[in-house]
């Protein structure tokens, strides 16, 4: 809980801090990564800092938990902050890092507002920072030992044992523990971050979630080769992984993380996806029909055309193997005479949404914002619908279910 006097500064000074955000992040980026290079090289996304995506999330991040805690003051955004600390573990985040990064950012703070950050005020923000970093530090910690592993200490070498070419830019890596040792538990709908070392000396990580059950002893990623546009870069990790990666070689692989996971309830599921973010539908859809699951399951997936959409018969090979489970596919641009059930973006309008249901939600987050938006209008609660976000969030700043 944010104190009386911190709170009444915050509150007033929180426009000030708001607007400056896009000089503050900018700024504090420079000072870290001149400080600590190794940041930018081997932790940060460096794409996400090519389009400036990470300092809209670190100013999301801070803009929504500070006017939480003034909106809410008794009580803390668990929601928010566990989906942080998710790719925080998954990336081996460790407590001395906060540190190095109130350093920098308050630096930034006080370089942008000037005389506007008197002392009372950098103590007020900086207690705003302290209370959101305990609280993620406290739940990483957490993770860390749920995962059987020191703090940060979440990378282990995996051998490619297999590899499948789901489309011309979707492969499967197929991995197994390079030390034989039992492989960590996970739950469908987790992920894992990859490391991989690039070619200028670089070693960048992306998660990927997992596209398997959780019952067998190896891990499958489904990597989608990503092309830069609008003057974005090339996916760096992912055109490494499809140009270099083969059987027989070994990746650094995280631990599994990620809080969007399968209820083990007995409430109807939707599961919905477009793109790449059918990894996550598949895995969960794995997991019903290994343990013989009786619930009713919606499928709602969309892609550009059949040649871009990946898994599409395991998908109506793992729904056929559920006595109540119905699937629905929109094409953008249908390629044969066969056109799908429904052609251009997805729409729920024809789409019965069972009371109770569950709603899991991955792929772009044009995507997932206009199906969230239909769930909400049906009446399905922001409680009931969970959506995983690769890169950075920018739904931060705003309800999340």
């Amino acid at each position: 809980m944010l104190s009386e006097p911190s709170a009444a500064i915050v509150r007033a000074t929180l426009p000030a801090v708001g607007g400056a955000i896009d000089q503050i992040t900018p700024l504090f980026y420079g000072r870290l990564f001149e400080a600590h290079p190794e940041l930018l090289r081997d932790l940060f996304n460096r794409g996400n800092q090519a389009d400036g995506t990470q300092a809209k999330a670190l100013a999301g991040s801070i803009a929504a938990f500070a006017t939480l805690l003034l909106e809410r003051p008794d009580r803390r955004p668990d929601a928010m902050l566990a989906r942080i600390a998710h790719k925080h573990a998954s990336l081996g985040i460790t407590p001395d890092q906060y540190t190095i990064v109130q350093r920098h950012l308050f630096a930034a703070i006080a370089e942008v507002l000037g005389e506007a950050v008197t002392p009372e005020v950098a103590a007020a923000w900086d207690e705003v920072y302290w209370l959101m970093a305990g609280a993620l530090i406290a739940m990483e910690a957490r993770l860390y030992a749920q995962a059987g592993v020191e703090n940060g200490d979440v990378w282990r070498d995996w051998k490619v044992v297999g590899r499948l070419e789901e489309t011309a830019d979707v492969a499967t890596f197929m991995l197994r523990p390079a030390d034989r040792a039992p492989s960590p538990p996970f739950q469908p709908g987790q992920y894992v971050s990859v490391r991989c070392p690039l070619p200028d000396g670089a070693s960048q990580i992306r998660q990927y979630s997992l596209s398997c059950a959780p019952n067998g002893t190896d891990r499958w990623i489904s990597v989608k080769r990503v092309a830069g546009t609008d003057g974005a870069p090339d996916g760096e990790v992912s055109n490494w992984l499809h140009a270099n990666v083969k059987e027989g070689d070994v990746l650094t692989v995280s631990a599994p993380f990620g809080d969007t996971v399968l209820d083990e309830g007995e409430s109807p599921v939707l599961l919905a996806s477009a793109g790449i973010g059918g990894t996550q539908t598949i895995s969960m859809l794995a997991h019903l029909a290994a343990t013989g699951s009786e619930r009713r399951v919606t499928v709602v997936h969309a892609d550009r055309s059949e040649s871009t959409h990946p898994f599409r018969t395991e998908l109506d090979l793992l729904a056929g193997k559920l006595p109540d489970a119905d699937v629905h596919v929109w094409y953008e641009r249908p390629e044969s005479p066969r056109a799908p059930e429904y052609t251009g973006l997805a729409d729920l309008a024809g789409v019965e949404i069972p009371d109770g249901v569950r709603a899991y939600l991955c792929g772009p987050v044009p995507f997932m914002k206009s199906v969230r938006g239909q769930l909400l209008a049906r009446g399905v609660p922001a409680s009931r619908i969970h959506y995983e976000v690769f890169g950075p969030d920018l739904w931060l700043a705003g309800p999340a279910g």
